[in-house]
């Protein structure tokens, strides 16, 4: 069995229809174990799973350095998407310049805004990962858990290729 693939938005970057989401390889949902969590990461990509989900908050980075693991080997293979935790311009920079040394890639492919601050506006943090994307250190812009009109003004900024939004299935 191997996931369809489909195109994320008219980016021409095929990615699968279920993407692993790796938080609960850190924290959150009791222990985990580093080698079964290596062995699932190598087994999504397996079954086609190329689109991995993590953050610089997921035990203050460690989830990035778990991943970057499987990265150096198989870089090709997976589109990262990494968020960070803060809309203000100067965290996002440093957000991100972290999220590269942990994960030792030179770009991120998909770097999601978590959360709209509500300190900051959006304008400004869109701004922010827009220099980002021109110094070729993330790919693609995407938001996180926001209302259409937050959407429509970051979207004037710099085209926003991804929006994540939180389901439970059980």
């Amino acid at each position: 069995m191997t996931l369809p693939l489909r195109e994320l938005g008219k980016t021409g970057v095929k990615i699968s229809v279920i993407g692993l989401g790796c938080m609960g390889m850190s924290e959150f949902y009791g222990s985990s174990d580093e080698q079964e969590n290596i062995k699932v990461l190598n087994r999504a990509l397996e079954l086609g799973c190329n689109f991995w989900d993590t953050s610089d908050a997921y035990r203050c980075g460690a989830n990035e350095i778990l991943i970057s693991k499987i990265l150096k080997d198989r870089r090709d293979e997976v589109f990262i998407c990494v968020s960070n935790v803060s809309g203000k311009p100067e965290y996002a920079r440093q957000a991100c310049e972290n999220s590269l040394k942990r994960l030792e890639i030179d770009c991120i492919d998909l770097y999601y805004q978590h959360r709209v601050d509500p300190e900051t506006p959006i304008e400004d943090t869109v701004g922010a990962l827009a220099e980002l994307v021109k110094e070729g250190k993330i790919k693609y812009i995407g938001l996180s858990e926001c209302f259409a009109a937050t959407l429509r003004r970051a979207h004037k900024i710099h085209p926003i290729s991804a929006v994540q939004s939180e389901i439970g299935v059980a």
